[in-house]
């Protein structure tokens, strides 16, 4: 009898110390970790809300980029943080979902380990040349990749990354054999791309864009299977040819695991407040993106779906980082 009593105690108090930690969250600072370097469409993002977040909070929201191993250096930060709601993770599904087949061994699970809190926009893939490459389509890359086998090259932002996957999947689909030629950061790669140093890349939209509207690259392909209203003209891959290429992935916040759920529901409610709004909508339609609110249930399921998916392309293209 003692037991069971017991359990409902330790249950109750539960629920009331995470309800009294949501009542008073955020007391101090909160620290968002970015995985990624400065400069990607997963830096723009989170710089952007947390500006948002810290005036809703009257807490400053301090974006803390701590790139690395294929995003494996901040993500580990934010696993092993303390489950307060004070260190949050910034990242998206090339990292998060990814990373879990890259590796044979990681320091910290990918789902286990972090609780989802919210989503926060999704976004396609541009396929990008040179303004002034010989390049003219996207048919004339496959055509030239495939005359010239070994010669052709892309630019990723790091061994493991979803542009890289992007463009393997591709190889794949295409039967061509463009080289990968990796950086450290997607910016680097789309300079050395702009300059015609290497052929080609794919880059989320907010990363590709600048080099876009100032003439330095030129979109010939978008990965989703319908056209991107910040480039409608540019064509899908599936429109070209390969009807399957349907790649959007998403970026969002998680927390460590254990964080309470009262924490956690705040800070999807608020978010999905901010995004709701027309000018934050606005902001994120003119990155090429689009808002994605849910819960963080749904957000759960949709993680868990994404690294058995992103599994099975990692697999297919034998990219490894061991």
């Amino acid at each position: 009898m003692l037991k069971p009593i017991a359990w409902v105690l330790t249950a109750v108090l539960a629920a009331v110390s995470s309800m009294a930690a949501a009542q008073v969250y955020p007391s101090k600072p909160i620290k968002l970790i970015v995985p990624q370097a400065p400069g990607g469409a997963t830096d723009v993002f989170a710089r952007y809300l947390a500006q948002q977040l810290g005036a809703v909070w009257n807490q400053p929201v301090v974006v803390d980029n701590r790139a690395g191993a294929a995003g494996v250096i901040g993500t580990d930060a934010v696993a092993k943080a303390a489950p307060d709601g004070y260190t949050l993770l910034f990242t998206y599904a090339g990292s998060q979902a990814v990373n879990q087949s890259l590796y044979s061994k990681l320091p910290f699970d990918s789902v286990k380990d972090f609780a989802t809190v919210t989503p926060v926009a999704t976004t396609p893939f541009f396929l990008v040349v040179a303004s002034g490459s010989p390049i003219t389509d996207f048919h004339d890359l496959i055509a030239r990749a495939k005359a010239q086998p070994g010669q052709v090259t892309y630019a990723t932002s790091g061994n493991g990354s979803i542009n890289q996957l992007l463009s393997e999947s591709l190889n794949i689909e295409a039967g061509t054999k463009i080289v990968h030629i990796p950086y450290k950061a997607i910016s680097a790669a789309l300079m050395d791309v702009a300059s015609g140093r290497v052929d080609n890349a794919f880059a989320a939209v907010p990363s590709a864009l600048p080099l876009l509207k100032g003439g330095k690259l030129r979109a010939i392909a978008v990965s989703s299977a319908k056209r991107n209203s910040s480039l409608p003209d540019v064509p899908t891959i599936a429109e070209m040819g390969y009807p399957q290429f349907d790649v959007r992935p998403w970026w969002g916040i998680l927390a460590p695991a254990g964080t309470p759920k009262a924490i956690i529901d705040k800070v999807n409610t608020d978010v999905a407040k901010i995004l709701r709004t027309p000018e934050v909508q606005r902001f994120f339609h003119d990155q090429g993106a689009d808002v994605f609110v849910t819960s963080p249930s749904d957000f759960q399921q949709i993680l868990e779906s994404d690294v058995i998916k992103w599994a099975k392309v990692v697999k297919a293209s034998g990219a490894r980082l061991d």
